[in-house]
């Protein structure tokens, strides 16, 4: 089945085609960190006025780098939650205009369960069931996937996602935006237990996360630093900071994947890029026998071809939408 896929749900617009959920004809991205670096953050008005601009030349783009026609399109997948509202819109109304013009399937995708099927592109032989760790900049769930449409949530973060965190951070520490990547890099030159920063425990609630603490703990180095006159030593905090939030997502994945019995365990989301968290999953995994998956860094961050993926396995479940599709901000996976 030959999909067009549509992603719009932050600061990325992309669009893609894909085959039976697994093979990617192409995946065109257009970043919108340039345009939201200069505010810290993401400007949703701006993201949305962007998306409108780029949407349809990146359609274009995809048939003509995909070597098809448009009438070859068999369905159009796209994310309608959650994310920023405004920019949902842009992409579900842009994805009903192409299924209607083309007479084929609408598929909505959860954005979560999209980050979750980047695994099978990466990884054609993974098939549910599995535990995942999605770990995004406006999420971080455990999630139990026992089929491609049948999952839960077995922990989240009770506050800030991880990526927000790292996001935060960078701001405080002077790195733009976004955070994550200039984190990483910076931590590899520091001594990751100069700084002794929180590792929050939600009493009776072993799989639950919570990284504002974190957050703050930084914000206060930084800011009693700066009123005493001293100088911070910023590769020692990134890399103190970055081993936090491992201490954080690492042990709590590894204990659920053992208590439930599974052998397999997934790994999604931007901050599945970092590589203080991708080297402790693979050695920790490797010690307790766990086969291991995570994408590559092209597919950690927000793509069309996984929204693609998993919209296959979403029409093959009759999970199909009409005209009245409509995007929200927030939604349970």
């Amino acid at each position: 089945m030959l999909l067009l896929s549509v992603e719009t749900t932050c600061d990325e617009t992309a669009v893609a085609i894909t085959r039976n959920g697994r093979q990617v004809l192409t995946d065109q991205i257009f970043s919108q960190a340039d345009l939201h670096a200069v505010y810290g953050g993401v400007v949703p008005e701006i993201a949305s006025r962007s998306h409108v601009e780029v949407i349809t030349q990146l359609a274009d783009r995809a048939v003509k780098e995909a070597g098809i026609k448009k009438t070859d399109l068999e369905g159009v997948a796209v994310s309608y939650a959650p994310g920023l509202i405004g920019a949902l819109l842009v992409g579900v109304n842009f994805a009903k205009s192409v299924a209607f013009a083309l007479d084929v399937p609408l598929i909505p995708v959860h954005h979560i369960r999209g980050h979750i099927a980047a695994n099978y592109i990466a990884y054609p032989e993974l098939e549910p069931p599995f535990l995942c760790l999605a770990i995004s900049g406006g999420n971080t769930m455990l999630m139990d996937v026992r089929d491609y449409t049948d999952m839960s949530v077995i922990g989240s973060t009770r506050d800030d996602a991880a990526g927000e965190c790292f996001d935060k951070t960078a701001r405080v520490l002077g790195l733009g935006y976004p955070g994550g990547k200039p984190i990483d890099e910076l931590s590899q030159t520091g001594d990751d237990k100069k700084y002794d920063l929180p590792r929050a425990h939600i009493e009776g609630h072993p799989y639950d996360m919570s990284f504002s603490g974190l957050k703050t703990a930084v914000i206060n180095i930084i800011h009693n630093a700066e009123q005493k006159g001293q100088e911070i030593d910023k590769p020692s905090l990134a890399a103190s900071f970055s081993a936090a939030v491992s201490d954080i997502l690492v042990p709590r994945t590894i204990a659920a994947a053992l208590e439930l019995g599974y052998k397999k365990l997934a790994v999604a989301g931007g901050v599945a890029a970092n590589s203080r968290i991708r080297r402790d999953f693979t050695e920790v995994a490797g010690k307790e026998g766990l086969e291991l998956y995570i994408p590559p860094m092209r597919l950690c961050g927000d793509n069309a071809a996984m929204i693609g993926c998993q919209g296959y396995y979403e029409y093959l479940a009759g999970n199909t939408a009409g005209p009245e599709l409509n995007a929200y901000a927030t939604l349970e996976i």
